[in-house]
C-alpha cells in the first residue's frame, strides 16, 4: 500500500477525497499527521496554478508523492465569479461558509432566473517536480436562494442539480462522491490510478 500525502489541512475535504479513493489500495496521509504545518497562500491566476504551488510546498515538506487541488464555483451571470476566490469570496473577516452562501444570493438578486452556475476541481497528482498530471472535473447545476440539505460544505447547500431534484448537500456522500467535480477529477486522474495499482 503507497503512501499519498493529501495537500490540505481542511478535513471535509480530507474525508471526501478518501471516501472517492476509497477503492485504491492506499494509505491517505494528512499534514498533520506528519507534523507538517502549512498555510499555503494560493497565489494563482487558475485552479491548476493554486493546485501546483500547493502540490509543490507539500512535497517538498514530506518528499512523498502528494494529491493538491483547487476548486471553486462559477455562475454564469458573475461572468465566471467567484471562481478561484470562492472561498475568500466574502470580504467580511472570519465568514463563515453560510456567509459566503448569503454573500453570493446577495449578489445575485434582481437577476433573472435560473442563476446558472458550474462548481469546478483540478486535482495534481505531484510526484516530484518533474512528473505530475492534473485533470479538470465539472458539474453543472444553478444557485437557489433557499438553503437545503445538511451534508457538504461550502456552497453546496445552495448549488441545485436539477436531474437529482437535490442540492449538493442533500444528495448524500454516496451519490456526490459519484457524481461531484471532485469525483470527476480524480476518477479520471489516470496516472493516480496507474501508480497506485503498480
Amino acid at each position: 500500500m503507497k503512501n499519498l500525502l493529501v495537500a490540505s489541512n481542511n478535513q471535509h475535504k480530507f474525508e471526501e477525497i478518501s471516501a472517492i479513493l476509497s477503492g485504491l489500495p492506499l494509505r491517505m496521509i494528512k499534514p498533520g499527521d506528519l507534523g507538517i504545518r502549512l498555510e499555503v497562500a494560493e497565489t494563482g491566476s487558475s485552479y491548476l496554478e493554486n493546485s501546483l504551488i500547493k502540490a509543490e510546498a507539500f512535497h517538498r515538506a514530506s518528499g512523498l508523492p502528494v494529491l493538491a487541488d483547487d476548486s471553486g464555483l462559477e455562475v454564469e451571470l458573475l461572468n465566471g465569479a467567484p471562481g478561484i476566490h470562492s472561498r475568500r469570496f466574502n470580504p467580511q473577516p472570519g465568514a463563515n461558509d453560510r456567509d459566503r452562501c448569503l454573500y453570493l444570493i446577495k449578489k445575485l438578486e434582481g437577476m433573472p432566473k435560473p442563476w446558472l452556475a458550474r462548481f469546478n476541481c483540478v486535482a495534481v497528482f505531484y510526484q516530484n517536480p518533474t512528473t505530475w498530471t492534473h485533470y479538470h472535473g465539472t458539474v453543472d447545476g444553478e444557485i437557489i436562494e433557499e438553503f437545503r440539505g445538511e451534508e457538504g460544505f461550502g456552497y453546496d447547500p445552495v448549488f441545485f442539480i436539477p436531474p437529482y431534484n437535490k442540492t449538493m448537500a442533500e444528495l448524500g456522500t454516496a451519490i456526490k462522491n459519484t457524481i461531484s467535480h471532485r469525483a470527476n477529477a480524480l476518477k479520471n486522474l489516470t496516472a493516480l490510478h496507474q501508480w497506485a495499482n503498480q
